[in-house]
């Protein structure tokens, strides 16, 4: 079973400005992002074939460092040299000695005997000698990062991933001529510059690009499908088999060359909620010995058995999948019969999308209405995963750009949020799958519990088979009239106000999220590594980092994750891909007296400094999140300038937010909301011979477009690859000689 643990919130103190406490905008915070960066060569055995003589899944945890305190002075240090761009920005070349040294002495101050800094290192160090596993975990992450915060879920925090289809999948609609479901796991590169854009796409636009579409008016909306029904039993059934290894421990420890991983976020994917409270939310109790996943048809809710019941060593095994069908089947007709009849489904979901002080308050009234909804609501928190069947599959819409993916963006925008106000969802859970008619599907996940890498892990897994359709015959255990039931609702004209209310409030941030997949594949992480000689996630960051600055024209903050899983339930710290090294590299490039060598040069030196912090951080030595801790334990009247300064809230404003995740052979995408209204939040799967960018802005700033930015990104690659490959041609010309 899962191992035990015991854990605590910390009240943080109102006097605290949370955009200087923790990676934060005005009105959201920037919480660890679904990439996991880690130290050395990553093996995930979710998919391994299960051996008598494997260590268990959580066999590692005793044998695993606690996250450490790091030293106050290579804190400071770090977090010292990462302010120079920023401080260049800000004030200009000419003053920025002087703003160094200003800095300099802030931190000298503060660590000196006696000093501040010292007092608040020891603070944090008796928080780690009463923390159960790890100082910032057990204690502080939760309400600073996630739980406190009471905006929205919907597009600013729950990420999303997209299914790879199926061979069995239909194609989706399209508007105009169809177009071909792209290849998410090609074998080999595309020739330069094939896939078009760049540049002077971008000049040819003349400043106008796509604006948002509205789904509700072309999307075809019909019932649910035979093919969808049972692509939704095939992956349900998946994830339960995955549970059903967990709970056994047979699913083999993550691990690197540097040791093993923690495997804690595993237990807390499945069964699971985030729970609205007043101030500040909490977590559902984990039930492992739950049968049920639940069903949402439409807005109808269902709740199906898809275990049976716990055998003799207390862990359910999952029914077959002809079984899951027939369920989910009985539940369809049922729903189609209600809907016929004229009754509407209460769209209590869409309410989970709310500010969640509202999703409180609105919560609280159907608890007290009837004791029923107490029952359909822990019936929710306790099930597997949320399954969404959509009645309908969005269409495909045509563009000019050439690096528009018309199927996959409708995806984006299915899985990251649905349409008509976010119908059909419950955001507070952790995992939701959601099926649409033709069979599309995807992932959204609730992030407090879990970083999104844990469910891509799972994800992967689940596809790695493709539907059998021979285990689809009706078996001799469950009829149709079994092992489902109704979840009802009693409301009232108060709620139905709120849901309509709601309904607009969820469309406008809908509406605003321009969020697109780029698919760049004139090469991927093969090339960088055996032709650019550079760790393919550092030249990434460098091609981020250039893109920014041909869309923006200044340099800003940039956070990417670093996992500290190597840690005891470890997450997540930050690397500032914003680094001196970065920025010189950036100016070369846009320095038309500067040369490829000298480029090449600079790239190289970013790259090292890139996997420096890379290194630093995922080794528990990060100084972002110890900043953050050491501020926290700020008492009374306490202050220092080093948290007063604005540079110290100007180093966080992570305008690009970034992360990658895996190679994504088995998704057609990933993403998550920008941190900043003036930023992008983008989020990529490094692939052999494709690199696949999920990229969020919103609309409604004029100073950002996704679609701009993807052009820009696909420049700054071909523009590197030309630096690359002079220095190759050089090279060989010197071994020759």
């Amino acid at each position: 079973m899962y191992p035990s643990s015991s854990s605590t919130i910390v009240n943080t103190s109102t006097r605290l400005l949370r955009p200087n406490i923790i990676p934060h905008t005005p009105f959201r915070p920037v919480y660890s992002k679904p990439l996991i960066k880690a130290t050395g060569q990553k093996r995930m055995f979710a998919l391994s074939a299960h051996r008598r003589d494997q260590p268990k899944t959580f066999s590692n945890q005793d044998r695993l460092p606690r996250l450490p305190v790091p030293d106050l002075e290579k804190s400071l240090e770090g977090y010292l040299k990462s302010l120079g761009p920023v401080l260049e920005q800000t004030y200009g070349a000419s003053a920025l000695p002087n703003e160094i040294e200003k800095r300099k002495l802030f931190a000298k101050d503060f660590a000196a005997p006696g000093g501040l800094g010292r007092v608040l290192q020891e603070r944090l160090k008796d928080l780690d000698h009463v923390s159960p596993n790890n100082w910032l975990n057990d204690t502080l992450w939760l309400g600073l990062a996630y739980h406190t915060w009471r905006a929205p879920l919907l597009v600013n925090s729950n990420w999303w991933l997209l299914f790879a289809p199926d061979p069995s999948d239909p194609a989706p609609p399209a508007q105009g001529t169809s177009v071909k479901e792209p290849e998410p796991n090609p074998q080999k590169a595309v020739s330069a510059g094939s896939i078009g854009g760049g540049g002077e796409w971008i000049e040819s636009k003349n400043g106008k690009f796509d604006g948002s579409v509205d789904w509700e008016k072309v999307v075809r909306r019909e019932w649910i499908t035979e093919w969808q029904v049972r692509k939704a039993a095939w992956l349900a059934r998946r994830f339960a088999e995955f549970r059903t290894k967990l709970l056994k421990e047979e699913i083999l420890p993550d691990s690197s060359k540097a040791g093993p991983f923690d495997m804690h976020q595993y237990s807390r994917m499945f069964n699971l909620s985030r729970i609205p409270l007043p101030n500040s939310d909490a977590f559902s109790a984990i039930d492992n010995k739950a049968t049920h996943i639940t069903l949402m048809i439409d807005d109808y809710i269902y709740s199906i058995d898809i275990f049976s019941p716990p055998s003799i060593d207390g862990v359910p095994e999952p029914l077959s999948p002809s079984d899951t069908e027939q369920r989910f089947k009985a539940a369809v007709d049922d729903a189609k019969r209600r809907k016929d009849s004229g009754e509407k489904a209460e769209q209590i979901g869409i309410l989970t999308a709310d500010e969640r002080d509202n999703w409180t308050k609105n919560r609280e009234h159907l608890l007290l209405l009837s004791l029923n909804n107490r029952q359909t609501f822990n019936s929710i928190s306790s099930s597997l995963i949320v399954l969404s069947l959509d009645p309908y599959t969005l269409p495909s819409i045509p563009s000019d750009d050439p690096l528009k993916l018309p199927s996959v963006d409708a995806s984006v925008r299915n899985t990251a949020s649905g349409i008509d106000g976010a119908r059909n969802r419950w955001f507070d859970k952790a995992v939701s799958v959601m099926v649409e008619t033709n069979g599309r599907a995807g992932i959204m996940g609730e992030h407090s519990p879990v970083d999104a890498l844990i469910p891509s892990i799972v994800g992967e897994y689940v596809l790695a088979s493709p539907v059998d359709q021979s285990q689809f015959t009706f078996g001799s255990g469950s009829s149709s009239a079994q092992g489902w039931k109704k979840l009802d609702w009693v409301v009232d004209e108060e709620i139905h106000k709120e849901i309509e209310g709601c309904k607009e409030r969820n469309q406008k941030l809908i509406d605003d999220s321009d969020a697109s997949q780029l698919w760049w594949n004139e090469y991927g992480a093969e090339w960088i590594k055996s032709v650019a000689k550079q760790s393919p996630d550092a030249y990434i960051q460098q091609a981020l980092q250039l893109a920014w600055y041909k869309d923006q024209g200044y340099a800003t903050a940039t956070y990417e994750t670093a996992s500290t899983r190597m840690m005891l339930h470890g997450r997540t710290d930050v690397i500032r891909s914003l680094s001196s090294e970065s920025r010189n590299f950036v100016k070369s490039m846009l320095d038309d007296q500067s040369d490829d060598a000298k480029r090449y040069s600079l790239l190289t030196d970013a790259c090292k400094a890139h996997n420096h912090l890379t290194r630093q951080s995922s080794q528990g030595n990060g100084y972002d999140r110890h900043l953050m801790g050491l501020k926290v334990h700020l008492r009374g009247d306490e202050s220092h300038p080093i948290f007063d300064d604005e540079v110290y809230a100007k180093s966080q404003e992570w305008k690009l937010s970034t992360s990658g995740l895996s190679a994504g052979g088995k998704f057609m995408g990933t993403g998550f909301g920008a941190a900043w209204p003036d930023g992008y939040g983008i989020n990529y799967l490094a692939g052999p011979y494709l690199v696949k960018f999920g990229i969020e802005s919103k609309f409604s700033c004029d100073k950002t477009s996704t679609q701009r930015f993807k052009h820009n990104i696909v420049q700054a690659l071909r523009d590197m690859r030309r630096v690359c490959e002079a220095a190759a041609d050089a090279g060989e010309s010197k071994a020759r000689l």
